[in-house]
C-alpha cells in the first residue's frame, strides 16, 4: 500500500504530517505541488471522494483572491480551480494506492493511525 503525500516542503502543516509519519513509521513519497501540481482528472478523482469544500485553502492568498462568485461554485467549477492553481488545495492531502484519504492534519492520533497507518 503506497502512501502519498501532496504539499509544499515550506508548509508547516506538511511539516508535522511528515514528522508524524515518520516517527509512526510509515512509508511514504512527497510530491511537491508547487513543481508538480496534480492534473484535472486526478483532482476531480480527489473531488469525487472528499468532496470539494474540505479540499480548499481557505487561509492562502490564492482563495482570499477570488472573487465573491467562490461562495456559488459548483465542484466541476472547484475542480477547475485547483487544477489552475493547486495553492488552492489544503495542505497536506494524502492518497493510498491513488484514493484520497484525508485532507489536512487535524485529527486525533487514532483517526490519523486508521486513515494513514
Amino acid at each position: 500500500m503506497a502512501l502519498t503525500v501532496y504539499g509544499i516542503p515550506t508548509c508547516g502543516t506538511c511539516k508535522k504530517a511528515c514528522q508524524w509519519l515518520d516517527s509512526h513509521g510509515i512509508a511514504y513519497s512527497f510530491v511537491n505541488t508547487k513543481v508538480d501540481p496534480p492534473n484535472r482528472e486526478t483532482i476531480a478523482d480527489w473531488v469525487n471522494t472528499l468532496g470539494a469544500k474540505p479540499m480548499r485553502n481557505t487561509s492562502g492568498q490564492s482563495y482570499r483572491a477570488l472573487g465573491d462568485e467562490k461562495k456559488t461554485w459548483t465542484d466541476d467549477q472547484w475542480i477547475d480551480a485547483f487544477a489552475a492553481d493547486a495553492m488552492l488545495l489544503k495542505r497536506p492531502l494524502f492518497v493510498r494506492d491513488g484514493q484520497a484519504v484525508l485532507v489536512g492534519f487535524r485529527a486525533s492520533d487514532e483517526d490519523l493511525k486508521a486513515a494513514l497507518g
